[in-house]
């Protein structure tokens, strides 16, 4: 029961969190100072619309995933006070007005999601939190690094003050310092090729953690790229949203590409998170360059887009992780393999998946249409650039979108398909049971949130316009449409509205026709077999055998290691008893990188050793030619 109220209370600080953050997206803004608490330079918060946008999206995650944890079953209720702590670590992160105060609600942030992390205590659990400590503090001692570098180029802590000093400082300074920042955060956010702990940490959490750290811990460290290449350091030069932009569209396809070929449910949904953030970083990348190219209103309509696309991640994650987690709940295995048939035996669970899966797979009229329609809009505005290598960078940012969402299609399609339809491939999902009651609700209504925020983007746009103009030095109250109708500029326009009109006409129209002239009356007969007298689990599509043909196009990507083992009868090679095809692929990030740094780290660390001898006049030796070199450097 402490769990329950502790779950609850976690609920009524989201709601108020969603509330104060629409507040400051509607331009009430306020500061909170208090010196005692935290030492040099104390506790400050600033609320400002940008704040408000991320305080109210963390907020309405919280409540969802809240709810569901105190509606779900005992293995969710472990934590609840961790989980609270991480809950109010994020709630601080966006308000911290100050580098001490933004530091220590970041630390607190990620040791708590650690601590969820290593809730399980398995082998695979104690590896996923290994390596996230690992990344998590080599990414906050970049972000000291930067910090300290603003702090002792203009004598304050204070962001405000980082904003008007920005333009004055060197700009190898300023190089440095976005450098460092960039790091911090993009390794937060699992921008490629920092990513490598967001696989393992998001499936090794409890489901409601994994939605919470999906859905927004990762959004954090795309506010602090927000605020390092709009607000903080000004007006960025061309290298630094070209970096960004490029980061965007290799972290959007690579992930997109590791979730095609992924057969754990949960890590997909892990590597679809890199693809999204990746999405987000183009529209932020765009709009950094449009403003350095002084074209403030094609800058407001990129940072639209990528703000736009947090929110919309922020609800249609949460939805799959939460239903992800009554699928593993109901089956016992995270195994796309070991699922099928679960649409007769989860109905509710299936429909909110399938349309969490079509809003990520960016299907209209649903809000993933919205924001990467919004994207597309903005690349394709590169024209008005007069640099040709930049319309280049433009060009392949499009064209990896592009191909990014047509590979989203297929993998949520995967997803789907193999988890839901055809028959049960295992006992556990022939005997899977449905969420219960506040669960279904909480699924429904993030659905539902799916739904509004893909038909009314004619409310959503003009509200971030507002958070997004003033950073970016735009009209922040420029016109968006009509009541029904977005249009950008004078070169586009959509109603999404329109398209669910159509979309439902052309569903009706033929149901109706064929229930009137009676052809669709339901007749039940045998599933015809091919021959075969029964259907059997054996004979469906596997999540592997789905994925193949995308592995053979992307070989040069994956470089698979296939292998295939055959049993065959002792008597005759022609009477095979059991095939046994295989054909894991290979992370180029693991192998061209990580693994050589760290078998340089592991000589490094054997040749240091040999330095500690054990004897006392090896010893002497080194103090002395410590201080011998002291004298002579002094």
């Amino acid at each position: 029961m402490i769990a329950v109220g502790l779950y609850a209370l976690a609920a009524l600080a989201g709601l108020a969190g969603a509330i104060l953050g629409l507040a400051g997206m509607l331009g009430r803004v306020w500061s909170l100072r208090v010196d005692a608490v935290v030492p040099l330079g104390g506790l400050e918060l600033t609320m400002d619309p940008l704040a408000g946008l991320f305080i109210a999206v963390a907020g309405a995650a919280t409540v969802a995933t809240s709810l569901t944890a105190a509606g779900g079953g005992d293995e969710t209720r472990r934590g609840a006070g961790t989980y609270l702590l991480f809950v109010a670590a994020m709630g601080v992160v966006p308000l911290a007005a100050n580098a001490i105060t933004f530091l220590i609600a970041w630390e607190l942030m990620s040791l708590a999601s650690w601590a969820l992390v290593l809730d399980r205590r398995d082998d695979d659990a104690r590896h996923a939190a290994w390596v996230y400590a690992v990344m998590t503090h080599a990414g906050l001692a970049c972000l000291i690094a930067g910090m300290l570098l603003l702090a002792t180029h203009t004598g304050s802590v204070r962001f405000e003050d980082w904003r008007a000093a920005a333009p004055a400082l060197q700009p190898a300074v300023r190089a440095g310092a976005a450098l460092l920042l960039g790091l911090g955060f993009a390794s937060k956010a699992g921008v490629i090729p920092l990513h490598v702990w967001l696989p393992l940490a998001h499936p090794a959490a409890p489901s409601h953690v994994s939605a919470l750290m999906s859905g927004v811990m990762v959004k954090l460290g795309v506010l602090g790229l927000v605020r390092v290449g709009v607000d903080w350091l000004g007006p960025a030069p061309v290298a630094w949203g070209t970096l960004i932009l490029l980061a965007g569209a290799l972290s959007a396809l690579a992930g997109i590409l590791h979730a095609l070929v992924e057969t754990d449910l949960k890590r997909l949904l892990a590597f679809s998170t890199i693809e999204n953030v990746g999405i987000v970083l183009i529209g932020l990348g765009a709009a950094m360059l449009f403003r350095h190219a002084q074209l403030e209103t094609l800058a407001r309509l990129a940072l639209v887009a990528a703000l736009y696309h947090v929110l919309n991640h922020a609800m249609f994650k949460t939805l799959l992780f939460l239903a992800a987690g009554v699928v593993v709940h109901g089956v016992g295995t995270h195994d796309l393999e070991a699922m099928g048939g679960l649409i007769k035996r989860m109905p509710w669970t299936a429909a909110a998946f399938l349309l969490g899966a079509l809003a990520i797979a960016g299907l209209p009229p649903l809000n993933g249409f919205v924001s990467e329609w919004l994207t597309f809009q903005a690349l394709l505005q590169n024209v008005a650039l007069e640099a040709p290598a930049l319309n280049l960078v433009f060009a392949l940012a499009a064209a990896a979108l592009a191909l990014t969402a047509g590979l989203g299609a297929a993998c949520f399609t995967k997803a789907f398909g193999i988890a839901f339809l055809a028959l049960p491939r295992s006992e556990a999902a022939a005997h899977a049971h449905e969420a219960s009651g506040v669960v279904r609700t909480v699924l429904l209504a993030l659905a539902g949130l799916c739904v509004l925020l893909g038909i009314g983007p004619t409310v959503v746009v003009p509200a971030l316009g507002r958070v997004a103009g003033p950073l970016v030095g735009a009209d922040a109250s420029g016109g968006w449409g009509g009541a029904l109708t977005l249009t950008v500029g004078s070169f586009a326009g959509l109603s999404t509205i329109a398209i669910a009109a159509a979309l439902l006409v052309g569903l009706a129209v033929p149901g109706a026709a064929l229930a009137w002239t009676g052809i669709a009356r339901r007749r039940y007969d045998a599933t015809w077999g091919c021959g075969r007298l029964r259907q059997t689990a054996r004979m469906e599509y596997t999540a592997t055998a789905f994925a193949d043909p995308f592995t053979r196009v992307f070989n040069f990507f994956y470089r698979p290691r296939t292998r295939l083992d055959r049993d065959v009868h002792p008597q005759s090679r022609l009477f095979v008893r059991r095939i046994a095809y295989t054909s894991p692929t290979r992370s180029i990030f693991d192998e061209w990188l990580y693994r050589p740094a760290l078998d340089s780290l592991r000589v490094t660390i054997e040749r240091v050793q040999r330095l500690q001898s054990g004897r006392a006049s090896t010893y002497l030796v080194y103090i002395f030619a410590a201080l011998l070199a002291l004298l002579v450097l002094r």
